[in-house]
C-alpha cells in the first residue's frame, strides 16, 4: 500500500485575556523582573482565571474549523496533547468533542508533557498516511496555572496557559507536509520533572495536599542540562538524515521553555537568530501549546510561507524529546 502524505491545512491558537507579568510575580514571591528575564527570557504569561483546559482547546479548534471552512461534524479524530486534563476521566478530547459538536469524531489524550504536540502530530500523521482518516485535529493545550505552586519562585515564573491547534489532511503533492520525525524518551528523567500526586501511585489525600504533591516539580539544573543537549542533538539529527544544511531551513520552531535552550539549539543547527520562532517573552512555557502558537502567529503574520522547510523541536518531562521536518503547504493568509 502506498502511503499518503499528511499536511497542515489550518492552524490557530487561543490565549486567555488575563496577563501575569514579572512585576506581578514580584509581589507574590521573592523574585524580580531582571532575574526572570535573564534566566528564562520571559516577561509575561497569560492565565485562565475561570475554566479548564478544554475551554482553551475548544476555542483554538473552533478557529481552525472556521479558517478551513468546515464543520465539526466533518472531523474524524481529535487528539489532545495535555498534562492538565479537565479530569482523570473522561479524556479531555471527549470534552472538546462535545463542546465543538464533533459528533462523528473519536479521540484520545496524549501525555508527553512539553513534547506533547510534536508526539501527537506524529501519531495523527499515521492515521492520515495509512488512509484511516482524512481530517484529524491535533490540539496542544494546558492550563499550567492549575498545577503551579505560586509560592515556589523556581517554577511559578515559568508557566502560562494557552492552546494551539492544527488540522491535518492528506495532500496529493508529496513534496509537502510532514516529511520526517525523530522521537525519543528516557523514563529515568521522570525523577527530575514530575507531578507526583493524583495518580494511582499517590492518590489524592490530606497528606499529598499538605506535601504539595499536586504541583509540578522540577529540578531546574538537571532539566536544563538535558534539554540543551537533547533538543540540539535531535534537531541536528533530522537535518543530517535529510541531507539539509542550515540555509535549507526557513524556520526553527522550538519549544518555548527557556531562551538559553532555544539559543543553544539554533547554534547547533547553524541557524541565525532571525530564523528562529521565539515568543516565550509574551507567553512563557505553555507546554504542549508552545509550538502550535508559534506556527499560528508566524503564519498569520505572513512570515511562514508555502514551500518553506521548517524544523520543530521539543523537550519535556518523561524525559521526552524529538524533532520533525515539515515542508509547509498552507498558503500565506494574504493569498488564501
Amino acid at each position: 500500500m502506498e502511503l499518503r502524505r499528511a499536511t497542515i491545512t489550518a492552524v490557530s491558537h487561543y490565549v486567555p485575556e488575563t496577563i501575569l507579568t514579572n512585576a506581578d510575580l514580584e509581589k507574590m514571591v521573592d523574585t524580580n523582573d531582571e532575574w526572570i528575564r535573564t534566566r528564562t527570557g520571559i516577561r509575561e504569561r497569560h492565565i485562565l482565571e475561570h475554566g479548564a483546559t478544554s475551554d482553551l482547546a475548544a476555542k483554538a479548534v473552533q478557529q481552525v474549523l472556521a479558517q478551513r471552512g468546515i464543520t465539526a461534524k466533518e472531523v474524524d479524530l481529535i487528539i489532545v496533547a495535555t498534562i492538565t486534563p479537565d479530569m482523570m476521566l473522561p479524556a479531555t478530547a471527549y470534552v472538546v468533542q462535545e463542546k465543538i459538536g464533533a459528533s462523528k469524531a473519536w479521540g484520545f489524550d496524549l501525555n508527553a508533557a512539553c513534547s506533547g504536540f510534536l508526539f501527537a502530530l506524529s501519531v495523527a500523521a499515521r492515521f492520515i498516511e495509512t488512509g484511516v482518516h482524512s481530517k484529524v485535529i491535533v490540539v496542544g493545550a494546558d492550563k499550567m496555572s492549575s498545577i503551579t505552586d505560586y509560592t515556589d519562585r523556581n517554577t511559578c515564573v515559568l508557566f502560562g496557559d494557552a492552546a494551539g491547534a492544527v488540522l491535518l489532511e492528506p495532500t496529493d503533492d508529496k513534496k509537502y507536509g510532514i516529511l520526517d520525525q525523530c522521537l525519543y524518551s528516557d523514563g529515568s528523567g521522570g525523577a527530575f520533572l514530575n507531578l507526583k500526586g493524583g495518580g494511582s501511585l499517590h492518590p489524592a489525600s490530606h497528606e499529598t495536599i499538605d506535601k504539595k504533591m499536586h504541583y509540578v516539580f522540577q529540578d531546574g539544573k538537571a532539566v536544563f542540562k538535558s534539554a540543551v543537549v537533547c533538543m540540539a542533538d535531535v534537531s541536528e539529527e533530522i537535518m543530517k538524515r535529510n541531507h539539509l544544511q542550515s540555509n535549507d531551513i526557513a524556520w526553527l520552531v522550538p519549544h518555548q521553555a527557556n531562551l538559553r535552550i532555544i539559543d543553544a539549539t539554533a547554534k547547533r543547527m547553524g541557524i541565525d537568530h532571525e530564523k528562529v520562532m521565539i515568543n516565550i517573552d509574551r507567553y512563557g512555557n505553555t507546554t504542549a501549546a508552545t509550538i502550535p502558537i508559534c506556527l499560528s502567529e508566524w503564519w498569520r503574520a505572513g512570515k511562514l510561507q508555502r514551500g518553506q522547510n521548517i524544523v520543530l523541536a521539543a523537550f519535556g518531562a518523561g524525559y521526552t524529546w524529538g524533532s520533525m521536518l515539515i515542508k509547509w503547504s498552507l498558503e500565506n493568509p494574504e493569498k488564501s
